[in-house]
């Protein structure tokens, strides 16, 4: 096989949401999970998933696996040649040969992006911004827009790891609907003080840029499991404080309150609870972007056919992606379900955070499935 990359240039590329059954593969995807297994008969066998940025693929490498198993790692992007067959109505790849190839430096082929353009979300941003009438917050808030090294990061961030905004430029897009919506909220009640609902919508994931590295997979960074972006964004907020004169102090201290409780409950890894109006209104507004986003993302990228989705094993449902027929509804009632829907139970409970998060809680975690 080839050693570098011409070969995605001479032809289209096969997007991991565009492989049918009976396709036939050879192209760059990343390893995002491996396993060595054994069949009954003593035979080993590979099982990978691969990825690029339109989704996830299961792939079974059946030989030459002692030679091949050791030229790679999870992490690592693969050229493989194969087929795509179906097991238990899922796309399978079976592999014939792979290859690591030479480097790759276009990280966009696995990594989504933003559909919004960076520039004009950055430019939206700071005209919001602009208008906070606050000094204190308008300086502490300016402190962080002319921090070129900040700005480089939280440009391109992702908002999560994997539920919501889990994209280059995720961050931004993520911070600049807050913001939004705090304006849209504080105009609509008159007891918020809105100035400080809006430096606290910017500064409440600052602490993603370093939560997050984000090379061809979005991962965690050692600061980012060990403390988690809400510690980080306080520790942030702390650094640009110490060199500026005069602040508030109580100021300092609700902002600093509202990074720590925005995930809104402990079980959602929030140190603190939401204490007064603010907080709590920033906990609802995060959650509602987030929710609004992670729901959409999964219903645009589910592969099902009809009118529901595959089983969504974070919120425990089937969701409606499409219009709802009588046919459609009576062979969705007749699917099994791999759980009992009728039982009434609180939306996010600890065992779905758990669910939602894995690994994530260990990394400082993303909360809730819609808190960010």
């Amino acid at each position: 096989m080839t050693d570098d990359t011409s070969m995605t240039k001479e032809k289209t590329r096969l997007w991991i949401k565009d492989i049918k059954e009976n396709d036939r593969i050879h192209d760059l995807y990343l390893v995002k999970l491996k396993k060595r297994g054994v069949t009954r008969n003593g035979t080993p066998f590979l099982s990978l998933r691969l990825a690029d940025k339109t989704g996830e693929v299961e792939a079974k490498l059946w030989e030459r696996v002692d030679t091949l198993s050791p030229l790679f790692k999870e992490g690592d992007v693969l050229e493989v040649k194969g087929r795509a067959g179906t097991y238990r109505d899922e796309i399978q790849l079976t592999l014939s040969d792979l290859a690591v190839p030479g480097e790759v430096k276009d990280r966009t082929i696995f990594l989504e992006s933003s559909p919004r353009d960076t520039r004009e979300m950055m430019k939206a941003l700071k005209e919001i911004l602009k208008t906070l009438g606050n000094g204190h917050l308008r300086g502490l808030v300016d402190r962080f827009l002319s921090d070129r090294d900040f700005l480089a990061l939280f440009k391109e961030a992702p908002a999560a790891k994997g539920f919501h905004h889990a994209y280059l430029g995720g961050l931004l897009e993520h911070t600049l609907s807050v913001c939004r919506l705090a304006r849209v909220v504080s105009d609509h009640y008159e007891e918020l003080d809105g100035e400080l609902l809006l430096a606290g919508a910017f500064l409440h994931d600052v602490g993603k840029v370093r939560e997050f590295h984000f090379d061809r997979k979005i991962d965690y960074t050692g600061e980012g499991r060990l403390l988690g972006h809400l510690v980080l964004g306080v520790a942030m907020v702390e650094e640009k404080l110490s060199a500026m004169r005069g602040f508030p102090e109580e100021t300092a201290l609700k902002l600093k309150h509202m990074i720590l409780s925005h995930h809104g409950e402990y079980e959602f890894g929030s140190p603190r609870r939401p204490k007064f109006l603010e907080a709590f209104v920033l906990h609802i507004i995060d959650d509602l972007d987030a929710k609004v986003k992670g729901i959409s993302h999964f219903m645009e990228r589910d592969r099902r056919e009809g009118a529901w989705t595959e089983f969504n094993p974070i919120f425990e449902r089937y969701l409606l992606k499409g219009a709802l027929t009588e046919e459609l509804d009576r062979e969705f009632s007749e699917a099994a379900a791999p759980m009992d829907e009728g039982k009434q139970k609180v939306l996010f409970s600890s065992l779905m955070h758990e669910q939602a998060t894995g690994a994530d809680r260990e990394g400082g975690g993303e909360g809730s499935p819609g808190t960010s």
